[in-house]
C-alpha cells in the first residue's frame, strides 16, 4: 500500500489536531478530572461542528469519502491529546454499523444526529472471560415484532452518557446484534469509572425492549464486521497515546539534566527511548494497512488482529518506557505522561488482551474456528 496520505486526509488530521490542541490541553483535562466529568462536552460539540465525523461517510451521504483509513488518522488524533469525546464508540459501534446494515429509513432518521453530535452511542459487546466475537451469555428472545434481552455487559465505555447501545446477544444459540435505547425500559445502567477516564458503566438488561441490526441469519458475520473495524480504531487510538507520549519524554530527557548533562545523552535513555519509537511505529503501519485493506472492500480480520495484538503489547512497552524516563515525575498522577499510560494501559485490555487477540489469530491462520475445533 501507499503510506503517503491524500490531500483530503491530510486536511482531516490537521483540522482535528488544530482543535483537538486548542481544546484537549493539559489544564483543561486537568479540570475536567477535578470537575469528575468524564465527557468533554463542548469539544464534542466542537467536532461535530467542524465535520470530522461527517468527513468519513460516503459521497452519497454528503460525506468525504474518507473512510476507515479516514477514521484511523482522526483517533490518532484524539489519542495524541488523550481527548475526553466518544469518537470511536460513536462511529465504530454507530455510524459504520447504521450505514452498512442498516434500513434506508433507520440511515435517514438516525445518521443525522450522529453527525451533529447529539446521538452517541457505546459498544457492549465484550464479557468476562470471552474473546471476541462470540457467542455471549446474554439472551435474546423473539416478542411479537421485536425482541426482549436478558443479559449484562460490564465495564462498558461511554455507556453513562450514550443515548443509543449496540448490543451482542444469543438469539436461539447463535450470534447477534442488536441496538438497545438507554432509557428503555429493563435497562439499567451503572457508573463503573475505568483505568481511563471514558465515561465507563455496567449494564444490565432485564426484559429490555431491542431492536435487530441487519437479520439474525448474518449475526456472527454483523459482529465480526463490527469487531474487527473496532480492533483496527482502537490500534489507531493508541498510536496517537504512544506518539504523544514519547514526544513529551523525549522534551523531558533532552531537559532534564543529570550531573550536568541531558538524561538524552545516557546510551540506556537512547536505547529505551528508540525501542519505544520503534513500537510505535510499528502499531502505525500495521493498523493503516489494515484500515488501508477494508476500505478496499478486503477481508482483514488477520491485518486487524496483528494490528490489534501490536496496540496491546507494543503499546504497554511504550507508556511504560515513557512513564519510566520520566523517573519520579512519572509516578505523579497530576502529570500529564501519566494520562497517556492510563490510557494506553486501557487500550491494551478493551475487547480483550494481546494474548487473547494473539490466540484468535493463531486460530485463524491455522483454519481453527476461533468457538470449536481442537486446539
Amino acid at each position: 500500500m501507499d503510506f503517503n496520505l491524500t490531500e483530503d486526509q491530510r486536511d482531516l488530521v490537521s483540522l482535528a489536531e488544530r482543535i483537538f490542541a486548542d481544546q484537549s490541553t493539559d489544564e483543561r483535562l486537568k479540570k475536567l478530572a477535578q470537575s469528575g466529568a468524564d465527557l468533554d462536552a463542548e469539544l464534542w460539540g466542537r467536532v461535530a461542528e467542524a465535520g470530522l465525523v461527517g468527513a468519513l461517510i460516503p459521497e452519497e451521504h454528503g460525506g468525504g469519502d474518507l473512510g476507515l483509513v479516514g477514521l484511523a488518522l482522526l483517533v490518532e488524533q484524539q489519542g495524541r491529546f488523550t481527548a475526553q469525546i466518544p469518537l470511536l464508540d460513536t462511529v465504530v459501534y454507530g455510524l459504520l454499523p447504521l450505514l452498512r446494515f442498516g434500513t434506508p429509513a433507520a440511515v435517514e432518521s438516525e445518521l443525522p444526529g450522529l453527525l451533529d453530535g447529539s446521538r452517541i452511542v457505546a459498544g457492549a459487546l465484550a464479557e468476562v472471560g470471552a474473546a471476541l466475537p462470540a457467542v455471549p451469555r446474554t439472551t435474546a428472545r423473539r416478542d411479537g415484532g421485536g425482541f426482549r434481552l436478558d443479559g449484562a455487559k460490564r465495564a462498558v465505555p461511554w455507556l453513562t452518557v450514550a443515548h443509543r447501545i449496540l448490543v451482542t446477544a444469543s438469539l436461539d444459540g447463535a450470534l447477534a446484534v442488536f441496538t438497545v435505547d438507554a432509557d428503555a425500559a429493563g435497562v439499567a445502567i451503572e457508573a463503573a469509572p475505568t483505568t481511563a477516564p471514558w465515561a465507563s458503566g455496567n449494564l444490565t438488561m432485564a426484559d429490555a425492549p431491542a431492536t435487530l441490526l441487519g437479520s439474525a441469519e448474518a449475526g456472527a458475520e454483523i459482529a465480526a464486521w463490527i469487531v474487527d473495524r473496532a480492533r483496527v480504531a482502537l490500534a489507531a487510538q493508541q498510536v496517537g497515546v504512544c506518539e504523544r507520549g514519547l514526544a513529551r519524554t523525549v522534551e523531558h530527557v533532552n531537559t532534564r539534566e543529570q550531573f550536568g548533562k541531558p538524561l538524552a545523552t545516557k546510551q540506556g535513555v537512547m536505547l529505551r527511548a528508540a525501542e519505544a519509537y520503534m513500537d510505535t511505529e510499528a502499531i502505525r503501519v500495521t493498523t493503516l494497512e489494515a484500515a488501508w485493506r477494508m476500505d478496499r472492500g478486503e477481508a482483514a480480520t488477520e491485518q486487524a488482529l496483528v494490528a490489534r495484538w501490536y496496540a496491546s503489547e507494543a503499546g504497554k512497552r511504550v507508556v511504560h518506557a515513557c512513564q519510566h524516563l520520566h523517573g519520579g515525575t512519572g509516578s505523579d498522577i497530576d502529570h500529564p505522561i501519566h494520562r497517556h499510560f492510563l490510557w494506553g494501559r486501557q487500550i491494551d485490555v478493551t475487547l480483550g488482551s494481546g494474548i487473547q487477540h494473539l490466540a484468535a489469530l493463531g486460530d485463524l491462520l491455522a483454519h481453527v474456528p476461533a468457538q470449536g475445533g481442537n486446539r
